[in-house]
């Protein structure tokens, strides 16, 4: 059954389309913690073919093996279609402008930096030119969360009233000086993840709390020991996250709760599994407590697979333009950067 549901949450995504030509794609900056490994699954995939890479920042050493553009050449070069933005944060609005007005599709790494008003002049230049934009959160097609979400929209949950995620991580310094760029700290960097899944169930909360303290022994103002409320009309979503927890990559979880039955998906890797509670049969759940755990989620590769197929068919974006900008203000708003 975990290998049903695994197909279930990236079939879709992963199919070519017919006889279709790869995607040009240029890979713009470096500097996020992602780029490794987004470099890594659009070298793996059929769909892509990619012409260049590009380094806005010159501080920076170009990957070895990928050939080198200036940015100016990236962007003018007609034959590309996508361009994969994987910067600091504080560079992501200015550099994905850029890729949009040159008339390209974005991959634009998450967080997208903290100005609203700025990401909404790209989302909305984007939608006018019928362009594609897909920000970089890593749940999107994890087959665990997925599962929990699809029991969750068919009912079987029954009233959801719960939902609760924890996204902790264990930083050092250099990670540390860079999450505090902004009020937020590890909210602002990692939240998005999990409100990015809860705002796609619940809509717009009508109110979100947050508390972003200080508590470690570190000789900064990073705020690392974090919580933050979601107030729905008839439910609740509660994130927490710490950047001093050893192992914290293997304990990150996401739960649903409703009158009817709970999902849990934790821990979200090595390997990833789901606890569910039912009372009574739904799908392919029986009634009670039952432990399913699930084959390996690979990062990135669904995510570039939905995209490719997007650009080769025009079909949209599972997630709309409209998602992306309630994501982000929920996002700022969690992180004290909104009221």
């Amino acid at each position: 059954m975990t290998r049903r549901l695994v197909g279930q949450a990236v079939t879709a995504a992963l199919l070519p389309a017919a006889d279709a030509p790869k995607v040009r794609v240029g890979l713009l900056g470096s500097g996020h913690s992602h780029f490794a490994g987004k470099l890594k699954a659009i070298q793996a995939s059929p769909l892509y073919d990619i012409v260049g890479f590009a380094e806005g920042n010159p501080a920076r050493k170009p990957p070895p093996g990928l050939p080198l553009l200036s940015v100016s050449q990236l962007l003018a070069d007609a034959s590309i279609q996508l361009v994969v933005v994987e910067c600091s944060v504080w560079e992501a609005l200015p550099w994905g402008k850029q890729v949009i007005d040159a008339g390209k599709h974005l991959h634009l790494e998450k967080p997208p930096g903290n100005d609203l008003a700025a990401f909404r002049q790209l989302v909305e230049a984007a939608r006018r030119k019928r362009l594609l934009l897909q920000t970089g959160y890593l749940w999107r097609w994890h087959a665990g969360v997925e599962a929990a979400l699809a029991a969750a929209r068919q009912g079987w949950l029954g009233d959801v009233y719960l939902v609760r995620a924890t996204m902790n991580a264990d930083r050092g310094p250099k990670e540390r000086a860079t999450e505090a760029h902004y009020p937020g700290g590890g909210m602002f960097e990692l939240s998005g993840h999990m409100i990015d899944r809860i705002v796609e169930l619940l809509g717009r909360p009508t109110t979100v709390k947050s508390w972003l303290r200080h508590d470690s022994r570190f000789p900064d103002q990073l705020a690392d020991n974090n919580l933050a409320v979601f107030e729905f009309p008839r439910a609740l979503a509660v994130i927490a996250q710490s950047n001093q927890m050893g192992g914290a990559g293997d304990h990150r979880s996401f739960e649903i709760i409703g009158t009817e039955g709970t999902f849990i998906v934790h821990p979200e890797s090595a390997p990833p599994r789901m606890r569910i509670h039912l009372r009574k049969a739904q799908g392919p759940y029986r009634a009670g407590w039952q432990d399913l755990t699930l084959p390996p989620q690979p990062r990135f590769v669904a995510d570039f697979a939905e995209l490719g197929r997007a650009i080769q068919t025009g079909q949209p974006l599972r997630q709309s333009y409209d998602h992306e900008l309630l994501l982000h203000e929920t996002l700022l708003r969690a992180s004290g950067e909104l009221a």
